[in-house]
């Protein structure tokens, strides 16, 4: 009875030791400051306010990154906990946001058209090949793309595009705002480059999702609403900035006047 009641309480150990020890699936791609997660070192922004908040909570999170095809069927087949970037707006073929527990934003991306600055303000009609990530969908220019008026230039990398871009091999690059600074940054030689907000873009949440652990997911939310300071820190430190300081900047430096601001149709 003694050996049996033993061997229950070493079970129940081992599962409570575990229970906190989670698998996050994230993109295979360069997407720094907001991810890299095959960095051996620092992964991003995003991971950053998991980390803070792994500190706080005692969760242990462990980071896998893959195709983003794989992501979601992972994430099905159980091998990963949560996925990031998630947002229930994207779609895919495998899972249904509707079942999935979405994050607040942990943090938000601006994602847009950047030119050459020459070409700034010259308007939609000028663009006729546009270069964009492997395995992104090109919401924005969709409708473009259905009537032939665009090609999409498939990149594996950001500086594959940037650099398309350079040669004007393309006549723009659709990308995220925080990431072409960083590589344009680290590759003098390239650039420079605007995000050219007379032609599409937006502001992106991206969020922490899972199948299966609801709890964790509101213990993130209640820690990112909580800690605005640290939160606002990390962001900080990662040159994270808004979509509306960064439209401010832009039209003031380009004395681009209200009406000419891209708007969603």
């Amino acid at each position: 009875m003694k050996q049996g009641l033993f061997c229950l309480l070493l079970i129940w150990i081992s599962t409570t030791a575990t229970a906190d020890k989670f698998i996050v699936g994230s993109q295979n791609i360069e997407y720094y400051p907001h991810y890299n997660f095959a960095s051996p070192i620092d992964k991003g922004v995003g991971w950053a306010i998991l980390e803070a908040f792994s500190e706080s909570s005692g969760h242990e999170f462990s980071y896998l990154s893959m195709p983003v095809r794989r992501l979601q069927m992972e994430m099905l087949k159980g091998h990963v906990d949560f996925v990031y970037p998630d947002n229930p707006g994207w779609y895919n073929e495998v899972t249904n946001s509707k079942e999935k527990y979405f994050s607040i934003a942990l943090t938000r991306a601006v994602t847009g058209t950047f030119v050459k600055p020459k070409n700034v303000s010259k308007g939609i009609n000028s663009i006729k090949r546009i270069a964009m990530p492997l395995g992104f969908t090109p919401v924005n220019w969709q409708t473009r793309l259905d009537q032939n008026l665009i090609k999409i230039v498939s990149i594996s990398d950001t500086f594959a595009g940037l650099s398309l871009l350079q040669l004007e091999r393309v006549d723009a690059i659709d990308f995220e705002y925080h990431v072409g600074n960083y590589y344009s940054n680290q590759s003098p030689q390239i650039g420079p480059f605007i995000l050219d907000i007379t032609l599409p873009h937006n502001e992106i949440p991206f969020m922490l999702s899972s199948l299966r652990h609801q709890d964790v997911v509101e213990e993130l939310n209640a820690f990112i609403n909580n800690n605005p300071e640290i939160i606002d820190s990390i962001r900080l430190r990662y040159g994270i900035t808004s979509l509306e300081a960064l439209t401010q900047q832009i039209q003031t430096e380009f004395s681009i006047e209200d009406k000419d601001i891209w708007q969603p149709q």
